[in-house]
């Protein structure tokens, strides 16, 4: 998913899958604990994703403070 895709996204929305994505993360910490991870490169993926939904519920913040003054 790109930013343009969750831009296109409600507040509500963006945060839901914020949520699902932090509780693949810790699942996929649990995997490599337990050995059963074998593709790594997921951890970078679901950790970017998490990263971008952040920054654009950070961006609306602004955006609505700043439109309140």
């Amino acid at each position: 998913m790109n930013a343009k895709e969750v831009r296109a996204l409600s507040t509500e929305e963006i945060t839901k899958k914020m949520l699902d994505s932090r509780q693949e993360l810790m699942n996929l910490r649990f995997q490599v604990v337990t050995g059963q991870l074998t593709d790594t490169g997921r951890f970078k993926v679901t950790r970017r994703q998490i990263a971008l939904f952040e920054t654009i519920l950070t961006e609306r913040a602004k955006a609505e403070k700043e439109g309140k003054k």
